[in-house]
Parts: structure tokens; C-alpha cells; sequence
């Protein structure tokens, strides 16, 4: 029985070395919303592009009170026909997750912002927070091919205070091609 589970995890293990470098991955755009500029005022969200196939997000917002109650509505978005909901709808306590990081899909995203951002520390949060140059490197989780949206509002004290909203597209090549055989493919066959 050892035997068949260890051939399993080699098995998979080896799919997941082979097919883990073949996606790409990039934001298209960033908006973000205060919705009480008393609170939360927004400098800027943007994305800056550093070529064709790699860009990053910078956030800039300050917070003129204390937030020591902050709740965080993440929900994930495909497009096909206008966006559709797609597989990920939470709300998490965001102070209760800066202290014991006990969410999985939270903790992914965190994983990779952690590095770039001044949010790593516990609520309370007051004054300027930003992400700056973040550019996701890896995705941990499979995708489908498409593009995809990331809606996270952010709650203080229960009511909504201001929105991230992040667009990106997902290519997963499971079969690495060369650059011109990928090219030409795209466009339908033309000579390129």
C-alpha cells in the first residue's frame, strides 16, 4: 500500500515540477474606490508596465483614523460574457487573520504580497499604507485559461470603507511551445 501511495506522490509531485513554470500571468488593470474619503483617501492605483508581459501594482492610501475592526469580502471573477462569479466568495476578519494567518486562499495572496506592502503588521492600521512593484511571480493554484478579476472590499467596523479591484489574465500552457510556434498559433496560422 506504501508503495502505490509513494508512486502517487512522485507522480504528482513530477506533473506539478513539469506543468508549475508553464503559465503567464498578467494584471491588465487596477481601480480602487474610497467610498468615505473622511477615512480612506486613495493617492493612487495604478499599474506600471515594465515590458509587453510584465507589469506591477502600487497602491498608495492613507487612513486618518485608527481601523481596529477591519473585515476584508474577497471575491473572484471570470469573464465570459461580462464577469461571472468564479469559485471564491469569503469574508474574513482581517485583524483575526494578520494574527494567526488561518485562511488558505487569504493566506496565498498574502504570501504574495507580504514582501511588497507595509500591512505587515496587526490592526491596529492608521496612516499611509501602500503596495508598491508587485509583480505576482507564481500562482499557487491552478486556473483556467481567461481573464479574471479580483473584487476585494474592505470593511471598518462593518461598513464598506473602499474597494480594490484587480484584472489580470491567466494563460495556462500546459505543453511549453516556442515563441513563434505560440505566435503563430494566436493569430490562426498566418506566417509570422
Amino acid at each position: 500500500m506504501h508503495k502505490k501511495v509513494f508512486i502517487f506522490a512522485v507522480l504528482v509531485l513530477g506533473a506539478y515540477l513539469g506543468c508549475g513554470e508553464a503559465h503567464f500571468l498578467k494584471m491588465t488593470n487596477a481601480v480602487c474606490k474610497s467610498y468615505n474619503q473622511s477615512w480612506v483617501v486613495v493617492h493612487y492605483c495604478r499599474l506600471k508596465a515594465y515590458s509587453r508581459s510584465k507589469t506591477s501594482l502600487n497602491i498608495n492610501a492613507t487612513l486618518s483614523e485608527p481601523a481596529k475592526n477591519i473585515s476584508m469580502h474577497a471575491k473572484a471573477m471570470k469573464k465570459a460574457n461580462g464577469y461571472k462569479p468564479f469559485l471564491y466568495d469569503f469574508t474574513i476578519d482581517a485583524c483575526e487573520f494578520m494574527r494567526r494567518r488561518n485562511h488558505p486562499v487569504a493566506k496565498i495572496v498574502w504570501n504574495m504580497i507580504r514582501n511588497v506592502s507595509t500591512i505587515n503588521h496587526t490592526c491596529p492600521y492608521e496612516g499611509l499604507q501602500m503596495v508598491s512593484d508587485f509583480n505576482p511571480v507564481e500562482l499557487p493554484i491552478p486556473l483556467p485559461s481567461g481573464d479574471y478579476l479580483l473584487l476585494i472590499d474592505w470593511l471598518f467596523d462593518g461598513k464598506p470603507q473602499f474597494a480594490t479591484n484587480v484584472y489580470f489574465s491567466f494563460i495556462e500552457d500546459l505543453l511549453p511551445t516556442s515563441s513563434k510556434h505560440r505566435r503563430s498559433f494566436l493569430t490562426f496560422g498566418a506566417d509570422v
